[in-house]
């Protein structure tokens, strides 16, 4: 693992361009709790909408969130849904200038309607005939720029009919002129479109489908990995198995599966695309394919966990191998930077704050109930000084501030940990501004500090129930009464 963390800190920031469907996804999150009158159907009634970038873009977006540099090559039609993505775009500072227009075609667009975290419907707003001449030319032409300025194509291909013969052969042959390589997220059954990549890594089902050969032992995943290789020229076949991990086969037939993480799966949407990333990022930077599909397995671990698309960061993967201190424990600026790039993600961000000295079940059950309000939980922590104003007692806090935190970063409900020295910690809220301000409940009649500005911008104020018999003075005074002569 420290191995592994030192790899990840010492990878560069490639500049990687990726080719693919540009895709936009909206989510409509509201109610489904009863049936139509009209028909058997439910009635969904909406409460707010958010966009998040799908499809090629998202790949991009963990690319940029994994550290490196990213331009998106694809089509988009002339139309609004064209306009929000590559505003989406540019907030990640994601080069669109690459974008071609297509007339013939709307922009992909996905709305899921969710209810309560989970999809009741899925429509979608496509067209997936090849593109039209002169959008393609358009595309062909970025490919034959020479010097290329890229280290690496990453090939996403969503079956819209962007990714066909002539263009991976382009892309190859652009990365190739440069030394960089081409990884592919594959669609359909055609693998041989995709002959002269460097790396392929479809998924079980996928895997099945462009071979014929059904997956049910190591002998079947032996020949699959063949199959793929004679298709496609590959040297290393790679099929992610899910729960099972990642297989991979190399030129000499020596082959292994990387067992995955013990997560718990929450939603694979866009699990596929954190792989691949990784994977393009760590073969970009010169680093071996094990290692690399470690990684990609890793990221990919963490994404599952969360609903929704989510672009996975390299502190994100410090943290799952144990660099809590590189991983979670942020300062203020890195707090507000996370807090920003949520927002743009569409994803939730609670927050709650305390001095946290000696961590107990009521702590652990608190900050349980905290985090099941959003996608991710930060946890602001009082400075020593700010402890000893607050008049905690003497000798409090009993551990200090870089403990204290480490504590609560190896927790599974805590994504981040950030300290603050004020009183209060009303202008870092301010700074953050989450979507959940959570509280124990005793604080129902003192009032919540920064409750008006979350609710001013859109948030809510949760007060979690508290555990009954837990508290750290309680513990401290009993410590003391215990010891021979009550200090």
């Amino acid at each position: 693992m420290q191995r592994l963390a030192r790899i990840l800190r010492d990878l560069g920031s490639p500049k990687v361009l990726v080719v693919g469907d540009l895709i936009l996804d909206r989510y409509i999150d509201g109610d489904a709790r009863r049936v139509s009158p009209e028909a058997p159907v439910l009635v969904f009634e909406k409460r707010s909408e958010r966009h998040l970038m799908g499809g090629a873009c998202n790949v991009a977006a963990n690319l940029v969130s994994l550290g490196a540099e990213a331009s998106v090559l694809g089509v988009v039609g002339r139309d609004e849904t064209a306009v929000h993505l590559r505003s989406l775009l540019r907030e990640l500072s994601i080069d669109d200038r690459r974008c071609v227009e297509d007339t013939t075609r709307p922009t992909t667009l996905k709305t899921r309607y969710v209810s309560r975290t989970q999809q009741v419907l899925r429509v979608d707003e496509e067209r997936r005939h090849p593109l039209s001449g002169d959008a393609r030319d358009a595309l062909l032409a970025v490919l034959a720029e020479r010097p290329f300025p890229y280290q690496a194509v990453l090939l996403s291909d969503y079956g819209k009919g962007v990714l066909d013969r002539g263009v991976v052969e382009a892309a190859v042959a652009a990365a190739h002129s440069v030394g960089g390589v081409v990884v592919v997220d594959p669609k359909g059954t055609d693998y041989a479109k995709y002959h002269g990549v460097d790396l392929l890594t479809p998924n079980r089902e996928e895997a099945e489908g462009a071979t014929g050969i059904r997956i049910r032992s190591d002998a079947d995943l032996h020949a699959a990995a063949g199959r793929i290789k004679e298709l496609t020229g590959v040297l290393t076949a790679t099929i992610t198995l899910g729960k099972d991990g990642i297989f991979f086969e190399t030129e000499d037939g020596d082959a292994r599966t990387i067992p995955t993480q013990a997560r718990a799966v929450f939603d694979v949407t866009g699990a596929g695309d954190t792989v691949v990333a990784m994977l393009t990022l760590a073969r970009a930077c010169g680093l071996g394919i094990e290692d690399s599909l470690r990684l990609a397995n890793l990221a990919a671990g963490i994404v599952v966990g969360r609903f929704g698309t989510w672009a996975v960061s390299r502190r994100e993967i410090l943290s799952l191998l144990g660099e809590q201190s590189k991983g979670k424990i942020l300062d203020i600026d890195e707090a507000i930077s996370v807090a920003a790039r949520m927002r743009t993600d569409g994803h939730r961000l609670a927050f709650t704050n305390g001095c946290f000295d000696i961590l107990h079940p009521g702590h652990t059950d608190y900050l349980t109930r905290a985090r099941s309000y959003a996608d991710a939980l930060m946890v602001a922590v009082n400075t020593d000084e700010s402890v000893r104003r607050q008049q905690k007692g003497e000798g409090r806090p009993i551990n200090a501030l870089a403990d204290r935190m480490d504590v609560l970063a190896a927790l599974s409900a805590v994504d981040y940990v950030v300290p603050f020295d004020s009183d209060t910690p009303r202008d870092l809220i301010r700074a953050v501004t989450p979507h959940v301000l959570v509280k124990g409940e005793d604080w129902r009649d003192k009032g919540v500090v920064g409750a008006d500005w979350v609710e001013d911008h859109g948030g809510q104020v949760v007060l979690v129930p508290l555990r009954s018999g837990c508290s750290t003075t309680s513990i401290v005074e009993r410590i003391r009464s215990s010891a021979p002569d009550g200090s």
